[in-house]
C-alpha cells in the first residue's frame, strides 16, 4: 500500500479523488440547501393556493356541515386551518381532532403580520407549540388570505416542518446516493486514467533504470502524440545520442589506453593531494621499483618527484627536470592539468635515461679504452722506427730484435681492429653464420688436443667430462664456436696457476645443452662478474690479460652465443676458480 501512495499513480489518483471528493461535498450541500428553499417555497406556495380554495369554499357554501366536510377533505394530512372574521375572531377552525389548538391560534392571530392584516396574501415561518405535545415547539408555515368577494376575514392555513422534512428526507436520500455513486464512478475513472496517464511515465523509468545500467539500446514505444508521446520521442532521442556519445568517449579512451599503452616514456596523472589517477604500463614498472626502493618509507613517490609536483600545481607552470632516482636516470616533465580555470592535477612524464647514459659511458669508456690499447704499440713502433732510422742498433742481431718487436706490436694492432671490427658486425646483426650438425664431444675433444701443449707448458691439466653426451650434436657454426672456446681455454689456462686444472664439461637439458669451461685458479672477484663480457673488461691483477689481449674476447664470445640463440654467463666455483658456462639451444 505504501508503494502505491508513494508513486505518482497513487499520487495523481488520490489528486483527482480529493478533488472530485470535495466539489461532490460542495455540489451535495448546495443541492440540499436547494432542495430545503425548494420544497419551503412549494409548501408556501401551496399553503397560499390551498387558502385561496378554502376561501372560495367557505364563501360559495351556505351549508356549514357540508362546508367543513369539503375543507377537511381539501386540506392535506398534517395541515390546520382557520377563519378569521373582521374582529379578528376565529370563526371557523378545521383542526382534524387536535387538542391543543387554541394556543396555537392565539400564538398565530398574536403576531403582528396576521393582526394587522391587509388585502394581500402573505405568509411566514413560525415557532409555534406543538399540536400533539405540551411543552414542546415546532417550526410552522403560515400562510394567510383575505377572503373572495370583498367578504369581510381571511382565511389562515398552518403546517408543520415535519410534513416538508418527510420530502425533503427522500430527496435528501436520493442526492446522497447519487453523490456516493459519483464517488465510486470517479475513483474507478481516476485509477484508470491516472494508470493510462503514467503507464508512459512508468515505461520511461524503466528505461532510464536500464540507461544507467549501460544498456542504451532500451526504447519506450511512442503510441500517442500528445505531450507524453514528445516526452517519449524526446527521450529516445536522447538515449540514442547518449549511445552514440558513449562509444565515442570509448573510442577515445581506447586510443588514448593504446596510446599510453604503447609509449615507451612512464606517463602518470596525479590529483591535487599527489594520489595517482592514471599510470600507463611503464609506469607501474617504475612505481614498483620506486616502491622497492623506499620499502622504509610511507611515501610511494620519491620526495623529488612530490616536490615537483607540489611546485607545478602551485604555480601553475611546467616542471622538468633530470634526476637521479634508484640508481636510474630520468628526465621528468610534469604539466598541470587544468578543470575550466581550476587546476585539478598535473601529469607527469618520465623518460628512462638510464641506458642512454650507459651507452655514454660504455662509448667514452671504448674511447679511452681504444686509446689506452692503441697507445702502447704505437708509442713502441714510434721509438723502435726511430731508434732504427737514427741508427741505434749496432748489430744485425739488434737490429732484427727491433724488427721484431715493431712487427709484433703491429700484428697485436691488427689483431685489435679485427676483433673492434667482428664485434661492430656482431652488434649490428650483421655477421653471417654458417651453421652445420655439429658432435660436441669430438668438438671438445679436438679443443683440448689444440690446448694440449699450452697446458703442459703452463703445468695445467687440461681433460674434458663427457657426462654421458658422447652422441650428443647441436646445429652450429662450429667455427665462431671455436671461436667462444679459443678464448674461454685460453683465458683458462693462463689464469691457473702450476698444478692446476682446466675442464670441459657438458650437460644436457630437454631444449639446450650447458658446455662449460672450469678452472681452479683464484677466480673472479663476485663484484665483478656481471661486468666481465663488457668491452675492454679488467678485473684485478689476477685475472688481468697478457700483452698480447685485445679486452674484446669475451664481448665477442657473448654476442657468438646469443647470435645462436643461446647465452653465455660467469659465476666463481664452489671452493675455488670461475666457471664460464654457454647455452646453445639443442633445435
Amino acid at each position: 500500500m505504501n508503494r502505491i501512495w508513494n508513486s505518482i499513480v497513487g499520487k495523481l489518483w488520490a489528486t483527482i479523488l480529493l478533488l472530485v471528493s470535495f466539489v461532490l461535498f460542495i455540489v451535495t450541500a448546495l443541492l440540499l440547501e436547494f432542495f430545503d428553499n425548494f420544497h419551503t417555497r412549494q409548501a408556501e406556495e401551496t399553503l397560499t393556493r390551498e387558502s385561496k380554495t378554502v376561501g372560495s369554499i367557505i364563501i360559495d357554501h351556505e351549508n356549514e356541515s357540508a362546508m367543513k366536510l369539503v375543507v377537511n377533505d381539501i386540506l392535506n394530512n398534517g395541515t390546520h386551518a382557520m377563519v378569521v372574521d373582521d374582529n379578528g375572531e376565529v370563526a371557523y377552525s378545521f383542526h382534524e381532532g387536535v387538542a391543543n389548538v387554541q394556543s396555537v391560534e392565539e400564538k398565530i392571530l398574536s403576531d403582528k403580520l396576521f393582526s394587522e392584516r391587509n388585502d394581500e396574501n402573505s405568509s411566514k415561518q413560525m415557532i409555534l407549540p406543538s399540536l400533539t405535545e405540551k411543552g414542546v415547539s415546532e417550526r410552522y408555515i403560515v400562510s394567510a388570505t383575505p377572503l373572495p368577494n370583498e367578504s369581510e376575514g381571511y382565511v389562515v392555513l398552518y403546517q408543520s416542518f415535519e410534513a416538508i422534512h418527510d420530502t425533503t428526507k427522500w430527496t435528501t436520500h436520493i442526492v446522497l446516493l447519487s453523490a456516493f455513486i459519483a464517488f465510486i464512478l470517479t475513483t474507478f475513472f481516476a485509477f484508470f486514467l491516472s494508470t493510462r496517464i503514467t503507464r508512459p511515465l512508468r515505461q520511461m523509468k524503466e528505461a532510464a533504470f536500464e540507461l544507467s545500467k549501460g544498456n542504451f539500446d532500451a526504447r519506450i514505444p511512442v503510441k500517442q502524440n500528445d505531450e507524453i508521446g514528445q516526452l517519449s520521442t524526446a527521450f529516445n532521442q536522447m538515449g540514442r545520442q547518449l549511445k552514440y556519445n558513449v562509444e565515442l568517449i570509448k573510442q577515445d579512451k581506447e586510443q588514448l589506453s593504446s596510446i599510453l599503452t604503447s609509449m615507451t616514456d612512464a606517463v602518470i596523472t596525479f590529483n591535487r593531494d599527489n594520489t595517482i589517477l592514471l599510470s600507463n604500463p611503464q609506469a607501474e614498472k617504475v612505481l614498483q621499483k620506486w616502491s622497492f626502493i623506499n620499502q622504509d618509507s610511507k611515501e610511494l613517490l620519491p620526495p623529488e618527484i612530490i616536490h615537483m609536483l607540489e611546485h607545478a600545481v602551485m604555480f601553475a607552470e611546467e616542471v622538468d627536470a633530470e634526476l637521479e632516482l634508484g640508481k636510474r636516470f630520468f628526465v621528468v616533465k610534469i604539466s598541470p592539468l587544468y578543470s575550466k580555470n581550476s587546476i585539478r592535477g598535473a601529469v607527469a612524464v618520465l623518460r628512462d635515461m638510464t641506458e642512454q647514459h650507459q651507452l655514454d659511458k660504455l662509448r667514452s669508456d671504448f674511447i679511452a679504452n681504444v686509446s689506452h690499447e692503441l697507445r702502447t704499440p704505437i708509442s713502441m713502433l714510434q721509438g723502435y722506427s726511430e731508434a732504427i732510422l737514427d741508427g741505434v742498433p749496432e748489430t744485425a742481431e739488434e737490429n732484427s730484435e727491433m724488427v721484431k718487436i715493431i712487427h709484433d706490436e703491429s700484428q697485436r694492432m691488427g689483431r685489435l681492429v679485427t676483433d673492434l671490427l667482428d664485434l661492430a658486425r656482431m652488434e649490428s646483426g650483421h655477421m653471417r653464420l654458417y651453421k652445420s650438425e655439429m658432435a660436441v664431444i669430438p668438438f671438445l675433444e679436438r679443443m683440448r688436443n689444440k690446448f694440449m701443449q699450452v697446458a703442459k707448458d703452463a703445468n695445467v691439466d687440461l681433460e674434458v667430462e663427457s657426462n654421458g653426451s658422447e652422441t650428443l650434436h647441436l646445429q652450429a657454426d662450429e667455427d665462431r664456436i671455436e671461436q667462444v672456446f679459443t678464448n674461454l681455454i685460453d683465458n683458462a689456462i693462463r689464469h691457473t696457476p702450476d698444478g692446476g686444472g682446466v675442464k670441459l664439461s657438458v650437460e644436457k637439458y630437454p631444449k639446450s645443452v650447458a658446455i662449460s669451461v672450469i678452472d681452479t685458479g683464484s677466480g673472479i672477484p663476485e663484484e665483478d662478474l656481471p661486468f666481465v663480457f663488457e668491452r675492454f673488461y679488467k678485473a684485478d691483477k689476477a685475472r688481468t690479460r697478457g700483452k698480447s689481449g685485445t679486452g674484446l674476447g669475451l664481448a665477442i664470445a657473448k654476442n657468438i652465443a646469443e647470435s645462436h640463440g643461446g647465452s653465455i654467463s660467469a659465476k666463481r666455483g664452489d671452493k675455488e676458480g670461475t666457471i664460464f658456462t654457454c647455452m646453445l639451444p639443442l633445435e
